[in-house]
């Protein structure tokens, strides 16, 4: 009796040991290239997972009521649960004390559910909108940053133990004038290019203004239950034109942006309308244009910050890495009073240039 349960105890205290013996085994080395690692992180798109996410930001972003979602993103520390099936099939919740709020991918429709309301706002998927919780997940993230990077811009760095995968790492030092990031370091899945962990650096900074890692990996195709929307009883619907002001400007502004602005071109290759996104990579400038009742208050933040400045251009503020711009209400694009939102990774010298040219006008 004594001896069976002496066997029952070992066998016990072993398994639990597996878990620590297995964080304790020394992380696998890779000799992928920087660049071949590059290449199969940006062709990740249509590998499926799921799992939890764990973001965390210090970017101080203006919380003006078009732009709330964005701040919290950036600025607080988030949960996200993912559930990927394709690029256009995907659901991830947001997950925060004070509630959640989920997006779901269905095709050509997108659908934001708000959990402690429960409202459903469905609207058509557009190229065009501000930044949302999708974007900030770390193989989502990951391809945006090495959009476009070049050879001489990559190197290797040493694997981390990532949500039970040995990740090999990859750094991005961006040769783009003008930029504000110092440097991007990501690690991801060798076999399926899967980033796992993704930080961006400042230029000065020593920590990341962000960071996004994956804390729980499933691998495999999760079911199409998971990512299809079902509405609960008692639930309001609602149909909106546009998913977001960065939409809405887009369909409706009457303003055509130059295929260029201070020197960056069109992130994607196309003609803006009156929104657009410039640079590649890490280095990004966001374009907007803006009606006066958005305009207004966002330039009234902007001055209230002790670090703002005011010049010709319009008034001037940052967080981090990132600067902003609203150009004076002088100029309206669309109606006295409005204006533009420059915003992005990039000097304020880069913004200002940006401003003068669209000042200018055609």
């Amino acid at each position: 009796m004594n001896r069976r349960w002496l066997i029952v105890a070992a066998t016990a205290a072993a398994l639990v040991g597996i878990p620590a013996g297995l964080a304790a085994r020394p992380v696998a080395a890779s000799d992928q290239s920087a660049a071949e690692l590059a290449e199969r992180v940006s062709g990740s798109a249509a590998v499926p997972w799921s799992g939890l996410v764990d973001t965390a930001g210090s970017l101080a972003l203006p919380d003006n009521a078009s732009f709330a979602n964005l701040a919290q993103l950036l600025g607080d520390s988030n949960r996200l649960r993912v559930w990927w099936r394709a690029a256009d099939d995907w659901r991830v919740d947001r997950i925060r004390p004070t509630g959640e709020r989920d997006v779901f991918r269905n095709g050509d429709r997108s659908i934001r559910w708000v959990f402690e309301s429960q409202t459903a706002t469905i609207s058509p998927v557009s190229t065009v909108r501000l930044p949302d919780s999708y974007d900030v997940l770390p193989p989502v993230l990951a391809r945006s940053m090495l959009q476009g990077a070049r050879a001489n811009e990559l190197s290797r760095l040493p694997a981390h133990r990532i949500a039970g995968v040995d990740a090999p790492g990859l750094r991005l030092v961006s040769q783009e004038q003008g930029t504000t990031i110092g440097h991007v370091d990501l690690w991801a899945d060798p076999q399926t290019g899967l980033a796992l962990q993704v930080e961006l650096y400042g230029v000065t900074d020593r920590l990341p203004v962000l960071s996004t890692t994956v804390v729980d990996l499933q691998r495999g195709l999760p079911s199409a239950a998971a990512t299809r929307f079902v509405a609960p009883v008692g639930a309001q619907l609602s149909y909106e034109d546009s998913i977001d002001v960065a939409a809405a400007a887009n369909a409706f502004a009457a303003y055509d942006l130059p295929t260029s602005l201070a020197g960056l071109p069109s992130r994607n290759g196309s003609d803006p309308g009156a929104v657009g996104t410039y640079g590649r990579g890490p280095t990004t400038m966001f374009v907007l244009a803006l009606r006066a009742q958005v305009a207004g208050p966002l330039r009234q933040q902007l001055r209230a910050n002790p670090a703002a400045r005011r010049t010709y251009e319009g008034t001037i503020s940052g967080a981090g890495p990132i600067g902003l711009l609203v150009t004076p209400g002088r100029f309206g694009p669309l109606e006295r009073g409005g204006g533009f939102l420059l915003a992005g990774t990039v000097t304020a010298d880069v913004l200002q240039r940006a401003a003068d040219q669209l000042l200018a006008g055609p």
